[in-house]
């Protein structure tokens, strides 16, 4: 069994304004020097045998199709260690 990382993110051009709210009570709250915030997902998807292309290209297709839109969000996938 293999686990499959997707972490999801806003394209940069997208307004976040969960971050934009973290960044404001960062300062409420003491802490100083944070510039920005972007909040994103995790998903951690668990696989039937290896991580080869094959099995990867299907949870790319799964996180373009299921996980993430693709018009405002880009994806990473990455084989857990």
């Amino acid at each position: 069994m293999a686990r499959v990382i997707v972490d999801v993110m806003l394209k940069p051009e997208i307004l976040d304004p969960q971050g934009q709210a973290i960044v404001g009570a960062c300062g409420r709250l003491g802490f100083s020097g944070v510039e920005q915030v972007r909040q994103g997902k995790r998903f951690e998807v668990e696989i039937d045998g290896e991580a080869d292309e094959a099995r990867l290209e299907e949870v790319r297709r799964l996180a373009e199709t299921l996980l993430a839109n693709p018009v405002i969000e880009d994806f990473e996938l990455r084989v857990a260690e």
